[in-house]
């Protein structure tokens, strides 16, 4: 494997199509696409500064590095790339590319990252900004906090465990998504999606979870919630009081108590859902 080491690398494609690179304590300074098409390549110890440094690349791999703001939509259409312990500060920084794996690494300006991506796996990630996994498909996730709106909107497959997410409309247009032992607040959580499932979760979502199919929820707990489950399919289990319910579907809500309880006739059948309170 042939070895760059301190270089600062200048003008457009810089390593354009290199193949078993190994590249260490570098920096990309400027000029676009510098190893677009490239495969087979492990980068330790270096910065890149400039815009699409890693297009329609595979097999890469990435430790220890700095993504500075303006290497901006960075990683497209590229195949099996491995990023830890690495501080990403440039947006847009993944769409169309699968096989992802990040370890140990902060996305502080994250929007509209994770667009069209598929096989995803962020393990102790921490990542802000708006739009973050649109439309990305077969997503594990296990340590994770986020802060931004939007996010996930259109994706399916989703798995998450011990995630903190501030995010209004996330979940949106989702389809089989599981949440585990995770902090979710945000106005207008989950509509429109189905096959959704929280299990020892805390949710806080202002007249969230509403016009969903399959709504599973257990042993969790719902602050600051009201109107919820508008015109949804619902199997629940709240260990609080809910704050108020509009309209569900059907199905069967568990709770400690409901401080208001809607159902409009002339909008759903009452008979479909069951109501069990501890009053």
């Amino acid at each position: 494997m042939k070895l760059v080491k301190e270089q600062v690398l200048s003008g457009e494609r810089a390593l354009y199509n290199s193949k078993d690179l190994q590249v260490s304590y570098s920096t990309f300074f400027d000029g676009e696409s510098p190893l677009k098409e490239s495969q087979n390549i492990k980068i330790d110890n270096s910065i890149f500064k400039w815009k699409y440094p890693l297009w329609n690349c595979k097999n890469i791999v990435v430790e220890d590095s700095t993504f500075f703001e303006m290497a901006r939509s960075g990683i497209w259409y590229t195949e099996n790339i491995t990023i830890k312990n690495t501080l990403i500060e440039a947006p847009k920084i993944f769409r169309r590319a699968k096989g992802i794996k990040l370890e140990n690494v902060t996305m502080q300006n994250a929007g509209e990252t994770f667009w069209n991506c598929d096989d995803i796996s962020l393990k102790n990630v921490t990542a802000k900004g708006d739009y973050f996994g649109m439309n990305s498909t077969n997503i594990k996730i296990d340590g994770f906090q986020l802060v931004g709106n939007y996010s996930f909107d259109g994706g399916k497959n989703i798995e998450i465990h011990n995630a903190k997410i501030l995010s209004k409309d996330a979940f949106w247009n989702c389809e089989n998504v599981t949440v585990y032992d995770s902090f979710i607040s945000g106005e207008y959580m989950g509509w429109n999606s189905k096959n959704v499932t929280f299990v020892n979760c805390t949710i806080e979502s202002l007249q969230g979870l509403c016009y969903m199919d399959n709504l599973v929820m257990k042993n969790c707990i719902i602050l600051n919630t009201t109107l919820a489950f508008e015109y949804s399919t619902v199997d629940i289990q709240i260990n609080n009081t809910i704050d108020s319910v509009i309209n569900p579907s059907g199905g069967i809500i568990r709770a400690e108590s409901i401080g208001e309880l809607i159902m409009d006739k002339t909008k759903v059948d009452p008979e479909k859902t069951q109501i069990i309170t501890g009053e």
